[in-house]
This record gives structure tokens, sequence and C-alpha cells, in this order.
């Protein structure tokens, strides 16, 4: 992978993905079972770009990567070639490269908005930490958002999560999970369908 510094980015918010909807968690699965080997190039990335910011730490401001193919991001720089690893040969395996300067906002899917990729940006990935409380938390919440958000980080049924959502250009999606509380690269959880809202923001930016 590819570690560019990251510029000035969006703060955390209370939605679980970011995009004004309730979580939608769904069906998910741990990542690390050993009886069914990862060999997918999305998701063997998303993989990579999740544990790499997980390295980081918490209370981390949102985190945009560019796709590309690793084959072809060897031949355009061929120093790279001996940081590589097995997985990194397979057919169609994806290099995430961190976006620096991202500017500030408090909207994410307007930011995600005003974002276009060249051709050879095969897809993407974004990672955001949300607070995630029961529904009943989000009743008799005080109007200002800046309240409301205090109000439910106070909340003692809070969860702090991670969330990595990644997309190809193609259509292909996949979300991870990670819940502070288990903060384990065995805990980390899958599900098609955990951040439905960031998966289409993150698809419109290939529409542009």
């Amino acid at each position: 992978m590819d570690n560019l510094p990251s510029g000035p980015e969006v703060p955390p918010s209370r939605c679980a993905d970011g995009i004004g909807e309730r979580p939608a968690y769904g069906t998910m699965v741990a990542v690390a079972n050993p009886s069914t080997p990862v060999t997918d190039p999305l998701a063997l990335a998303a993989l990579d770009t999740e544990r790499h910011v997980a390295a980081a730490g918490w209370d981390q401001n949102p985190r945009l990567f560019a796709l590309v193919d690793t084959a072809e991001l060897v031949v355009a720089e061929p120093s790279i070639r001996g940081s590589l690893g097995p997985t990194d040969l397979l057919p169609g395996a994806l290099t995430a490269v961190e976006q620096e300067g991202l500017p500030k906002t408090s909207d994410l899917e307007s930011l995600l908005g005003r974002i276009a990729w060249p051709d050879s940006v095969i897809g993407c990935a974004i990672a955001v930490e949300r607070v995630v409380v029961p529904p009943a938390a989000e009743r008799d919440l005080p109007s200002d958002p800046r309240r409301a958000v205090d109000a439910l980080a106070a909340h003692p049924d809070r969860q702090d999560v991670r969330l990595l959502v990644a997309v190809t250009r193609a259509g292909g999606a996949i979300c991870l999970l990670r819940q502070r509380a288990n903060d384990s690269d065995d805990q980390v959880a899958s599900g098609a369908d955990i951040a439905p809202g960031l998966v289409h923001a993150l698809r419109a930016t290939f529409d542009a």
C-alpha cells in the first residue's frame, strides 16, 4: 500500500454510515476464517486497507483511498516491487493509495459528491469512525446538531465502530466493521449491507 500523507478531513458524525440513514448492519461474518481463505482482489485490498488504518489507532478522521491495479502500478513505480507480498501478485490484485488534502466538511455525502476519479482508478475505499447507539437513544435529542452529537457520545450504551467500505467501478462492494470494544483483526466483521448509504455514495464518484 502506498502511504501518502492525509490532509484535513471530515469530523465524525452520529450517523453510522455518514449518509443520513439509520445504521443497517444486516448479516455479518468474521473475516478471519482459516477454512475459507480470502482470494477476491477487492476483499484483499479492503482487509489490507482496514488493518493499515487500524494500526494508527482510534479517534481518526475519515480517510479516503483510490484502488489501482497493482500490476500497472509496478510498471509505473518499479521500486515498490520489493515491498509486495504473495497476495499482491495474484491476478487482478489492487493497491490502495491514500488521498491527501481532503477538504474540511461536516457533510460527508457532499464531499464524496465532489470527487471524480481518472480512468486508471479501478475502485475506492473510505474509512470512517461512527458512534452507534440503540434506536431509543435518538428520541428526544436536542435539535442542535452539535448538542445531539454530544448527547449520543455520552450515552452509556454507545459503541464506537470503524467502517471500511470499498467499491469498484465494475460494481463490486465490501463493507468491514471493527468495534472499539473488540479491537482485534480476527473480530472484524464483513457484510454486504452494513453501510448501504456509503456504498451508494462511493459508487456515485464513478458516475461523474
